[in-house]
């Protein structure tokens, strides 16, 4: 009898192990499955039912064009799929400290009902995060007030381009005194990629679609490619993919880095004080964490370690944004295009080594911002167009490094060296070499060459180069 009633006890033991992982295979394969997982008179109950999303969800408002961000249009999620709690996702979140809070701790509204409109009062809020004060702070108190002013969350140095140009003052706080048009037209547009904890580490960057990034799982390190170049994809990512030239970044290619392995979290949360720039953030990284004693690796570096930026020898051709109208459907006037220049370094007081570096045509124009309101930025040359880059497409050997082109007179090899493939040379048949290189007046559009005038190399570069008559 005892021998019996263990059998069946185990019997009934296994069966409900059986049916409990058939239903854990149900949530995984939900948005195919028909879905009577739970009843709906809760936040769980309808955010795991996925066909009761589906027969209940609002559409999107029609689009008016803008909101793209620089990275173009955003891939397509349905509204019951940015929402849907569900897979392996959702039960990793519901083992998580997060999951055993509560809907209503984080998110306000009001659980245990299945009316939609009452369940979304109460001072809901979609992303707690985004008033991280309130409901991250108590638990997170470093994180969130080192994060409050930081360029991940504020994007302080896009707000200090329109501060600027705009005419509107010279410290980030005077974006308060931009038009309101102007500060919805930032939210709408360069904001989906500026945001909050939960943006990086619970739903999909706005530009990559928005929505949960799986099954509101809090995920400690975000993914480089589904987060990362999820923002960062026109300029970061394009670039260490070798997504233009089919060459990738040499710590990509060889060492496997992530982005986290150059920047770090002190860097990405932020230090709490405010930088108008992210070239003045100390925990900026730099090529001399890794690369020590460069000065004295070769008689390049032993000339020009203090002349220039590393990328203007080591970076490839890298993505530019070209210039865009914010706000409309009509795109840029100048399309993103593949180039490198080399210029006087745009900001001397902060890179106080170089004399030249690398630059990249920023998106903005005079009339960038007329759809909100804005027809002309009353001070559009307060900044140069083409900006200080660090293009992270660094290699070796680049076509600035190499040294067998030799250098010739009347027929005869004189002695090979890189300057041949960097120096710009007047050729017999009054051609010049490696002009394509180095920014000059003739590279700008009427409107970039009062900005750019102390950038530009006409009339800057050595006598004996033949280049500036």
């Amino acid at each position: 009898m005892q021998k019996t009633f263990c059998s069946l006890f185990g019997l009934i033991i296994f069966t409900l192990f059986f049916f409990a992982g058939c239903t854990i295979e149900k949530i995984e394969d939900a948005p195919t499955s028909p879905g009577d997982l739970a009843k709906v008179n809760s936040c769980e109950g309808c955010h795991t039912n996925y066909e009761h999303l589906k027969a209940n969800y609002t559409p999107d408002p029609p689009s008016d064009g803008g909101g793209h961000g620089c990275g173009g249009d955003a891939p397509h999620y349905d509204p019951y799929d940015r929402v849907y709690l569900g897979g392996s996702g959702y039960e990793d979140f519901k083992n998580d400290i997060h999951g055993k809070l509560g809907c209503v701790t984080c998110h306000n509204g009001v659980d245990g009902t299945d009316d939609r409109e009452v369940a979304h009062s109460g001072n809901f809020t979609k992303e707690p995060s985004h008033i991280a004060n309130e409901k991250c702070a108590s638990c997170h108190p470093q994180i969130v007030q080192r994060t409050n002013n930081s360029l991940h969350q504020q994007g302080w140095g896009q707000k200090m381009m329109l501060i600027k140009r705009g005419g509107y003052g010279d410290q980030p706080s005077d974006f308060s005194k931009c038009p309101e048009e102007m500060k919805e037209g930032y939210s709408k547009n360069c904001y989906t990629c500026h945001g909050s904890c939960g943006d990086c580490h619970v739903i999909r960057p706005k530009i990559k679609g928005g929505g949960l990034t799986k099954g509101h799982s809090f995920i400690k390190t975000p993914d480089m490619r589904e987060v990362c170049a999820g923002c960062h994809v026109s300029r970061g990512w394009h670039a260490y993919a070798g997504i233009g030239t089919g060459i990738r970044d040499v710590h990509y290619e060889n060492a496997k880095f992530t982005c986290i392995n150059c920047h770090s979290m002190d860097e990405i949360h932020g230090d709490g004080n405010v930088y108008d720039t992210r070239f003045k953030m100390p925990a900026l990284p730099k090529c001399e964490n890794c690369h020590s004693g460069l000065e004295n690796k070769n008689s390049y570096h032993q000339k020009h370690i203090n002349d220039f930026n590393c990328q203007t020898c080591h970076s490839q051709d890298y993505n530019n944004c070209g210039s865009c109208h914010i706000g409309t459907s009509e795109g840029a006037r100048i399309p993103s295009h593949m180039q490198f220049k080399i210029a006087v370094n745009p900001i001397p007081d902060i890179k106080t080594n170089y004399k030249l570096a690398t630059v990249r045509e920023a998106l903005s124009a005079p009339d960038s911002w007329e759809h909100y309101g804005v027809s002309v930025l009353a001070n559009f040359d307060a900044a140069p167009t083409y900006k200080y880059t660090t293009p992270h497409n660094i290699l070796r050997w680049t076509a600035r490094t190499d040294t067998t082109i030799k250098a010739t007179e009347n027929d005869e090899v004189i002695h090979p060296d890189c300057a041949q493939a960097c120096h710009i040379i007047k050729e017999k048949d009054g051609t010049y070499r490696n002009k394509e290189y180095y920014l000059f007046n003739s590279d700008l559009n009427d409107w970039e060459l009062n900005a750019d005038k102390d950038i530009v190399m006409d009339g800057k570069l050595p006598a004996w180069w033949k280049v500036n008559n």
